[in-house]
């Protein structure tokens, strides 16, 4: 009897030819101490996007352009995330009452990204945020 599809998916070379074996082994992973680039990541330039006394505390701001929604949940503490909602992946259009607000089906998250009010399951993504100076940059 020939080899089955199943046999076939699952065989070392089936994993090797659709890239599944070694994918992130580098020179740089394998032993030095340093984290392999990953060769899919893109490279993200900062994103000015004003400030800081726009991000009223307690609430937040959605930043459509930047694709990015920041909030301030204390004082001097900003956290940003992905505006993309994770239940559709509509984007997220205000934040009111310490919550980030997603219209196409009702989820809420948390000024922390946390899941407040489904569908949605999964918090939001995280976003590196920084302020200096007064000024929010993204990235």
């Amino acid at each position: 009897m020939g080899a089955t599809r199943r046999t076939l998916l699952t065989s070392p070379g089936a994993a090797a030819a659709c890239g599944l074996v070694g994918a992130h082994d580098s020179p740089a992973a394998a032993g030095s101490g340093e984290p392999a680039a990953d060769p899919v990541a893109p490279v993200v330039d900062p994103i000015a996007l004003g400030p800081a006394t726009d991000i009223p505390v307690g609430g937040g701001k959605v930043y459509s352009t930047a694709m990015a929604v920041v909030t301030q949940p204390v004082a001097g503490d900003f956290k940003a995330f992905t505006s993309t909602c994770t239940h559709w992946g509509c984007q997220v259009t205000e934040v009111e009452n310490d919550q980030i607000i997603c219209r196409c089906h009702g989820s809420r998250f948390s000024a922390n990204g946390s899941v407040v009010l489904g569908p949605a399951t999964l918090p939001l993504g995280p976003k590196a945020v920084t302020v200096k100076d007064g000024q929010i940059t993204l990235g």
